[in-house]
């Protein structure tokens, strides 16, 4: 793999982001069932992930609105 590709598992931690859930529940549910990691680890991956400019190539809608998300949230602590 070169360096200017992203791992399996970043990209599948990108694709399941791009999913919608019905609640909290259901997507942490899946995060351990489906990647094999708890929520914690997951959002910590997903994070860094925001930054880094290969998933922004591979999923660009995906990764702004994550960011939009982010600095929202941010700006209201």
């Amino acid at each position: 793999m070169s360096q200017e590709e992203l791992s399996a598992r970043d990209i599948e931690v990108l694709d399941f982001a791009s999913r919608t859930w019905s609640g909290p529940g259901a997507r942490d549910r899946a995060i351990r069932e489906r990647l094999g990691i708890s929520p914690t680890a997951y959002l910590q991956l997903l994070n860094a992930l925001l930054d880094d400019p290969r998933a922004l190539a591979h999923a660009p809608v995906t990764v702004n609105r994550l960011r939009t998300t982010r600095a929202e949230r941010r700006r209201e602590r």
